[in-house]
């Protein structure tokens, strides 16, 4: 355990309980308004010790990573009453250019590495980024309950859907026995990072992601659409099927077409047995890292991302070597 430069209080704490998370909010802004409801509000801590923390933390960044930095915002500020921690879906690359780069957060949110083109942006404006990968995903594909045709798809059937060169309009486009049904598309924003995984990994550099499709920064909107389209495919992190998993169908995933269907799930993303797998992260400016406020919810943020919170939301936590090494490097960095 390491002492706070304040005092001799642990700057780590973990949560008393992790109980599951429901519905996903939908992605907007997260901030303290327990202040002056007894719960720690008044300066101390829920233990009733004194808790002199205060100041402000701001995360913009990905709808994926999004629910994971709610709920630790909400438990962090549960502890430190006079400490707000406001949370925004930005999109992973719009965090990065609207906000983080900029200087105008202190964290963000990503579903894939920052860019060298961000990191170029972040350097102009003196913003050296911290990275620390938190959660793995198990980034889904899903259709509507109804497209009883499709099961399994390849990712060669998922570069036709995706493509803007392949000319596909129609189920049968990409199966003959497939229905002549229009395809119906709903996906993130060119600003999701998870839609820079989605092109890099699947569309391939060949082709472009096509823009014939319903682009949104809320994961739930995709949801939502495919659920009422009976042609409906879309995209998005598992925590937001796990949520959703009455309202539509995931699809299972082969990379090669010799291959083996593998159903989206946290045991087949965490052995890497599925092939849409993939690391979530979170980056800090190492400048905030220097401000108490700030290290001390990085700190709380990657020792609870090995607890069983990030697994209730629907995502696969960070190993114990993981958090080992996040909090290391978190040492090193904040001197």
């Amino acid at each position: 355990m390491t002492d706070s430069p304040s005092g001799g209080l642990s700057r780590r704490r973990f949560l008393t309980s992790s109980g599951a998370i429901g519905t996903l909010a939908l992605a907007g802004c997260v901030q303290n308004t327990s202040r002056g409801d007894g719960s720690g509000s008044d300066g101390s801590g829920s233990d009733g010790s004194s808790d002199v923390l205060s100041g402000q933390v701001i995360i913009k960044g990905s709808s994926t990573v999004f629910p994971i930095s709610d709920a630790m915002a909400e438990e962090f500020m549960e502890e430190h009453g006079n400490v707000n921690v406001t949370v925004d879906s930005t999109g992973s690359g719009g965090g990065f250019e609207n906000w983080f780069c900029p200087g105008d957060s202190d964290i963000n949110g990503a579903s894939r590495p920052i860019s060298d083109a961000e990191i170029e942006q972040c350097s102009g404006n003196d913003v050296e980024p911290v990275e620390f990968e938190i959660a793995g995903d198990a980034l889904t594909v899903a259709v509507n309950n109804d497209a009883d045709w499709v099961d399994c798809i390849t990712f060669d059937e998922l570069r036709q859907i995706w493509s803007d060169e392949a000319g596909v309009t129609n189920w049968s486009d990409v199966r003959d026995e497939w229905p002549d049904m229009e395809i119906e598309r709903y996906g993130p924003a060119s600003t999701s990072g998870t839609f820079d995984y989605f092109n890099e990994n699947v569309v391939g550099e060949d082709t472009e992601h096509t823009t014939e499709y319903q682009p949104t920064e809320e994961d739930e909107t995709i949801v939502k659409g495919i659920r009422d389209n009976e042609g409906g495919i879309g995209y998005f992190g598992f925590a937001y099927f796990n949520s959703n998993s009455e309202a539509v169908k995931a699809v299972e995933v082969k990379a090669e077409e010799d291959g083996e269907c593998t159903a989206p799930s946290l045991a087949n993303a965490k052995d890497g047995s599925y092939p849409l797998a993939r690391p979530l992260f979170i980056y800090a400016a190492e400048s905030a890292l220097q401000r108490e406020e700030v290290y001390e919810f990085i700190e709380f943020y990657l020792e609870q991302a090995e607890t069983d919170i990030v697994q209730d939301i629907g995502y696969v936590p960070s190993s114990a070597e993981q958090r080992d090494e996040n909090l290391e490097k978190l040492d090193e960095v904040a001197g």
